[in-house]
């Protein structure tokens, strides 16, 4: 057991990406916040992935690369994070390798400090393979993922053997965390899996990072914290709770009631959490709020996002009272694809599949392109063997033969003659996965102005002052430190106001004596 935790914050990226369908901060949103995210003290920052990058360009015709430039200018004592999903850039099939080694190579030097590596099928030669890329380009830290999920294939000897893999290329990975993007952790399978991952990693640092769809989040941090875990990921509300991860200041409060060293401060997230509150009322955005129990949730593992999508497009074709039959053809369809882990884009797959099996009447009618690439092995060998019959019945398919055909594997001078030879290297990644006329716009959309801080930058006399006004019971205030005095006396009503003001008068050399009662002296 530790007797030091430290956080990430998660709240510009997952939590924005859990609550607000990830279109909800822009770039102005996250400059005006950047200077107090950098007093707060964390670990590093959980900043963007390719997805929201392809969001900064298709939502608000953003320059992404500017906008990890801006703030990491604005943020010089916090490492910005990058997380990818293995050897995958915007699109949900492997991007080639020079893809993936340009934009490494491009996050890197417009300020990312911290690549994060997350393979969705835990299938650690990929992930090692990107994390060596990352490391040739330069990251400062690069941190892999375990992604957790329930199946009969995802036992502790599982994650163990994960986890052994990673502990022996220490010359790739410098930190390892559990990635529970479902909210499945309880505290009885931490007590079972933190220790054993503990015991295999030796003296690799282990971080968590836990979603609260079943509300087992913050407790599973404090068990996690005793066992050994050193680092917790956590949200600001009214990002955080709901589908996203724990309220920084419920868990900083809970840890330290524990007795471990959080060396945090809470004031600048106040002021974050005021304006990011102020920016959710006036646009209609979505508050973190704590979610009820729903044994249910663990048999089919549906994200909530996902579960308000398939309700509305039942509804949609008349077909609302389907609800539940499609929740238990999803668990069907997992089991039979060999346990992917329901996270994107395997979540979106599975799901797809079964809602075309109930409104077909017969099972793998059809099936879309990404569950035959699925089936073809585009996304990697799955936890599990698919069901023979399953197999059998997608690769039949007219369909299955055309998409059967090998990956290229282009080198950067081929993409320049294909994209365009004069283009600079990040636009060039971004019109490789993204439509020009949505990369034309972003690019032409450069800021001509900075972003207004939130309330300027934090000192703690001003809340200091603040609060000693609040207290209509304090007269007079004298503050001295040093060779800074500080002196407020409160007006009578007959003056110019209520109210505590600063003296006009000249400053003494020590505080004058005061009536009983008529006023603090501190």
């Amino acid at each position: 057991m530790t007797s030091r935790i430290q956080l990430i914050d998660v709240t510009l990226r997952d939590g924005n990406q859990s609550l607000w369908s990830a279109t909800g901060i822009d770039t102005e949103t996250v400059l005006a916040v950047a200077p107090l995210l950098d007093q707060v003290g964390f670990k590093a920052l959980d900043f963007t992935t390719s997805t929201h990058m392809a969001i900064s360009v298709r939502y608000h015709q953003e320059d992404p690369f500017e906008r990890i430039r801006l703030t990491s200018q604005l943020m010089p004592n916090t490492p910005l994070i990058f997380m990818t999903t293995g050897m995958r850039f915007i699109t949900w099939e492997p991007a080639p390798r020079a893809i993936i080694r340009l934009a490494m190579q491009l996050v890197i030097k417009h300020g990312i400090r911290r690549i994060q590596i997350v393979e969705p099928m835990n299938n650690m030669p990929a992930l090692l393979e990107a994390a060596k890329i990352a490391r040739e380009e330069g990251a400062e830290q690069v941190v892999a993922g375990l992604v957790y999920s329930i199946s009969p294939v995802h036992t502790d000897e599982f994650y163990v053997g994960c986890a052994a893999a990673l502990a022996g290329a220490t010359d790739l990975i410098d930190t390892v965390y559990i990635k529970d993007p479902s909210g499945l952790l309880t505290p009885e399978r931490v007590e079972t899996i933190v220790p054993a991952m503990r015991k295999a990693l030796g003296s690799m640092p282990l971080e968590i990072h836990s979603h609260c769809n079943a509300g087992m989040a913050p407790l599973c941090y404090l068990r996690a914290a005793e066992l050994g875990v050193e680092t917790v990921h956590t949200a600001i509300p009214p990002l955080a709770e709901g589908t996203s991860l724990p309220s920084i200041t419920r868990t900083v409060a809970n840890l330290r009631e524990l007795g471990f060293d959080v060396d945090i401060d809470l004031e600048p997230i106040e002021r974050i959490s005021q304006h990011l509150f102020e920016l959710a009322r006036r646009k209609g955005y979505r508050i973190g709020q704590p979610l009820e129990y729903d044994v249910a949730y663990y048999r089919h593992q549906v994200p909530g996002g996902m579960v308000t999508t398939l309700r509305r497009h039942l509804a949609e074709v008349g077909a609302e009272d389907r609800f539940d039959e499609v929740l238990e053809e999803i668990v069907r369809v997992r089991a039979e694809l060999g346990y992917p882990i329901m996270v994107t884009p395997f979540s979106q797959l599975v799901a797809t599949q079964a809602l075309l099996n109930v409104q077909a009447g017969e099972r793998y009618a059809s099936a879309p392109d990404e569950v035959i690439k699925y089936v073809l092995g585009r996304f990697g060998d799955p936890p599990a063997p698919i069901d023979p019959e399953v197999r059998d019945r997608v690769l039949s398919m007219p369909r299955a033969r055309e998409l059967d055909v090998p990956l290229e594997e282009p080198t950067l001078e081929d993409l320049r003659r294909q994209i365009g030879p004069n283009l600079s290297d990040e636009e060039l990644l971004l019109r490789w996965a993204l439509p020009g006329e949505q990369v034309d716009a972003a690019l032409s959309g450069k800021r001509t102005r900075p972003a207004q801080p939130v309330a300027g930058p934090y000192h703690p006399l001003k809340k200091l002052i603040a609060e000693v006004s609040k207290r209509t019971d304090i007269t007079y205030f004298y503050l001295q430190k040093g060779d800074t005095r500080v002196i407020l006396r409160r007006n009578k009503p007959a003056a110019t106001g209520k109210g505590i003001v600063p003296d006009g008068h000249a400053e003494p050399a020590s505080p004058p004596e005061r009536a009983a009662g008529e006023g603090v002296r501190v």
